[in-house]
């Protein structure tokens, strides 16, 4: 416990260490267009929430050159104080003994200047079109497609992991429908994934063949207006709620899990039991909670479609899909163009 409080209250910032962090992140620059499910989560998000977002923009090799030991040490001093700070600790230990432990150590820690950090205002950016990454080298597509979503302490959040759990994995709809009856996708999702503080995402895609890249996406629409216009059915219901409820037990794997779930309740203002709240609201939801969320939360009219993969080799092309099309610049500012790839 000593040495995790010296180093959080009188941390060295060695500068060897500050340009080992630099050069590994100049490698994740350099290596950020490899992968294209990677590219299309990256792009995916500045479409909804905007580049310049701090839930969207990306670290770039000028804003990272700015960065220096000075600049590292204002940080840590505009915000790591002990009005910021939760601790949380379990274990085999004696209360008494280990409060004691902590006054001790933490107890003349004074508190900094307390400034107000407002998060920003988040409103869907681009809230229709078609977009691609062209990568010429690639025999597949990733198609991600979606629009903003809500937040965890939403009073639907039960219903739409219900939902969740009517759509994904084996014997969801998605699989059975778009993989194994009619082969559009090698994988394929969609989940409405909430945050704690801002609004979170609905997400759709997969990974296909270039020329299933239309069929793909037309499949995907075409299964969000049917859970949204058609009540599921009574299996499809007791079978997402036993998947959700089955899953529960991962929440409690280990203690420090539970800890920390306890202590990001604690951060975000949630309340303890929120858990066993939720527990209990999948266990009430019928299937009219799930049609009535999908509604309201589904929106295609609000859909943002993002394609990664070789514009040429797609067949049909993109614009058969109604929609403007408009291609997305993914070089890396200040690398030369030879290596941009």
């Amino acid at each position: 416990f000593g040495w995790f409080t010296e180093v959080l209250r009188s941390p060295a910032f060695a500068p060897e260490k500050i340009a080992l962090a630099k050069t590994q992140l100049r490698g994740n620059i350099a290596r950020r267009n490899d992968d294209p499910d990677g590219i299309a989560s990256r792009e995916f998000d500045k479409l909804l929430y905007g580049a310049n977002s701090p839930y969207a923009r990306t670290v770039e090799y000028a804003t990272l050159d700015r960065i220096d030991r000075p600049a590292v040490e204002s940080f840590y001093r505009r915000y790591f104080v002990p009005q910021n700070i939760i601790l949380g600790i379990s274990g085999d230990f004696d209360r008494t003994a280990m409060r004691r432990l902590i006054e001790a150590r933490l107890g003349d820690w004074q508190p900094g200047p307390n400034r107000e950090n407002p998060l920003p205002a988040v409103s869907q950016v681009q809230t229709s079109g078609v977009f691609v990454v062209d990568r010429p080298q690639l025999t597949q597509s990733s198609v991600v497609l979606g629009h903003l979503g809500g937040l965890v302490s939403n009073t639907d959040y039960p219903a739409m992991a219900v939902l969740n759990d009517v759509l994904n994995g084996f014997g969801g709809r998605l699989f059975n429908e778009l993989r194994s009856r009619q082969g559009l996708a090698y994988s394929v999702y969609g989940y409405w994934s909430p945050n704690y503080d801002f609004p979170g995402t609905f997400q759709a895609g997969g990974q296909t063949r270039s020329e299933g890249t239309v069929p793909l996406i037309q499949g995907l629409k075409a299964e969000i207006a049917k859970v949204r216009s058609q009540p599921i059915s009574n299996q499809e219901l007791n079978f997402a709620k036993e998947s959700a409820l089955n899953s529960f037990i991962f929440n409690f794997a280990d203690p420090s899990q539970t800890l920390g779930r306890l202590m990001t309740y604690d951060y975000y203002g949630y309340p303890s039991d929120f858990i066993f709240r939720y527990q209990k609201a999948v266990q009430a939801t019928t299937i009219e909670d799930v049609q009535r969320a999908a509604q309201t939360y589904l929106k295609p009219d609000q859909l943002v479609t993002l394609v990664v993969g070789n514009q040429k080799s797609i067949q049909p092309p993109l614009n058969q899909l109604g929609q403007p099309v408009t291609a997305l610049d993914v070089a890396i500012p200040g690398v030369p163009t030879g290596r941009n790839s």
